[in-house]
């Protein structure tokens, strides 16, 4: 079969439409709609960074109007989605569960060799959350030897837990505070859920269904990436056999000379834009691989926190922010939650030139932005286009 020619703009709206993103709760609203969510992308990035607030709240806040964050506690503690470690750690629905036992394989199996006072440290970890239920690391006694010398530099205790978290001996939920608390699968895991093994072929199968689900357009690198902790997959195998047979379409985007991309034949092409505002996670499933902004967006974005402070050029967060398939602008923003403002410190504008409707629809979820914070104000501290800037201060 040839591959299927799209223009730039059938693409960026084919992408957008995967990732939730082509209208204002395009999956609903309420916690179903979360759940929905989930479901469809197979997987949301879950981060620490709490400059505003955290990335998976803010992933589905972008897309539920009405989002409220213990809606995630709430469906782990239901059964309906886990959290899980396979290419970042990450919320899953937990029909996938089964596939993310390779994942657990592989860290068990390939990771170096562990001491036998490791393999020790490790059994009686488990067997005392065995014994006396979930826990958190605070419930074990500092077991350090040594100073700490740095931010990951965990103690003992500590790596046994996450070892036995990779390997999926022990399950994570969270608290308010989003400290982790440990438990034995048994109590998390629904009893009806399909344990099996897959194969490798499925496990490949099940990766690049699901990347092409999420991502809409995808190059092979993407779902490899998804399937990175299980050494020798078969995902560019399985690809081979999957555009051979016509499960999977290859495709080209004019204007675009890259590695071949691909997508799910039944994948809706004409799509319509809503032309909505969405400020969104750096973490968010459209921005995580900062190749594809740059090939079908033509917007160069990084995230800033991992550069060197004079090196920033933008600022520590910047929050892309999108008007229909446009990214418009970059926020560096930080909630004050003890005086309750949303601090701007660098709002600027790409090239882009934006009508009075557009800047209207961009204070609204500047407002919207303010209150998922929970912040009551927003200060602006920089600018680069003035006249922007005049209508949108002159609204809060």
């Amino acid at each position: 079969m040839e591959p299927l020619t799209l223009t730039k703009p059938q693409a960026r709206k084919i992408i957008l439409y995967a990732a939730g993103l082509a209208r204002q709760a395009q999956f609903g609203t309420g916690i179903e709609a979360v759940y929905r969510l989930i479901d469809h992308l197979g997987f949301v990035q879950l981060d620490t960074n709490y400059v505003v607030e955290r990335a998976h709240h803010h992933v589905m806040a972008a897309r539920v109007p009405d989002y409220e964050p213990e809606w995630l506690g709430e469906l782990t503690a239901d059964g309906r989605i886990f959290e899980y470690f396979t290419s970042d750690a990450g919320y899953i629905p937990m029909g996938d569960f089964r596939f993310s036992l390779p994942v657990k394989e592989g860290f068990s199996v390939n990771r170096k060799p562990v001491s036998p006072a490791e393999t020790r440290l490790m059994k009686q970890v488990l067997d005392r959350v065995e014994r006396e239920g979930p826990l958190m690391v605070g419930d074990f006694e500092n077991d350090r030897l040594e100073a700490s010398s740095g931010w990951w530099d965990w103690r003992p205790a500590k790596v046994a837990l996450e070892r036995l978290y990779l390997d999926g001996k022990l399950t994570i939920t969270r608290t308010k505070a989003f400290h982790k608390v440990y438990d034995v699968p048994m109590n998390l895991i629904p009893a009806d859920t399909d344990l099996t093994m897959p194969s490798a072929e499925e496990f490949a199968r099940f990766v690049i269904m699901r990347t092409l689900g999420a991502l809409g357009i995808a190059y092979v690198k993407e779902m490899a990436w998804r399937a990175r902790y299980v050494k020798g997959n078969l995902v560019k195998k399985e690809l081979e056999k999957m555009v051979a047979t016509g499960e999977v379409r290859m495709v080209q985007v004019e204007g675009l000379k890259s590695a071949p991309l691909y997508m799910l034949p039944h994948q809706q092409t004409e799509v319509e834009l809503a032309g909505d505002v969405f400020i969104l996670s750096p973490f968010d499933i459209l921005n995580v691989f900062r190749h594809r902004l740059k090939d079908f967006f033509d917007f160069d974005y990084q995230i800033e926190c991992f550069v060197p402070a004079p090196k920033r050029k933008y600022g520590y967060f910047s929050l892309p922010i999108l008007v229909g398939d446009t990214f418009v602008a970059r926020m560096d923003a930080k909630a004050d939650r003890k005086q309750k403002v949303l601090l701007v410190h660098n709002l600027h504008f790409e090239d882009v030139e934006l009508d009075e409707a557009m800047i209207g629809k961009i204070i609204v979820a500047l407002k919207a932005f303010v209150q998922f914070n929970k912040c009551r104000d927003i200060v602006f501290k920089r600018c680069n286009r003035e006249d922007y800037m005049e209508v949108i201060g002159g609204a809060f």
